[in-house]
């Protein structure tokens, strides 16, 4: 794990092959506690080719100088994350 929250990463390869490909993030908060935001895609072995862009929230807690993932919360679609917004943005509008 990261010692610097900057420095998380979704990132995986397994063997030869990136399996999780990040493709942006944004903290949404640091400190003890970290809250980030990513944007990645997932290598289908059968289809030899990567998803449709996913999204996935993790909460990281520092203990003993490195960030360790405590929860995490995945959209796995574009259509999950619109409807994710558009209640959010109700709730924030209220």
């Amino acid at each position: 794990m990261a010692s610097n929250v900057e420095d998380l990463t979704v990132d995986y390869t397994d063997g030869e092959i990136q399996t999780v490909k990040e493709l942006d993030k944004k903290v949404l908060t640091k400190g003890a506690w970290a809250t980030v935001l990513f944007k990645y895609r997932e290598w289908d072995r059968r289809k030899e080719a990567y998803s449709p862009d996913k999204y996935t929230i993790r909460r990281y807690q520092k203990r003993d100088g490195v960030y360790q993932q405590k929860s995490k919360f995945n959209i796995s679609s574009k259509d999950q994350a619109r409807g994710l917004i558009e209640v959010l943005q109700k709730w924030v509008d209220e």
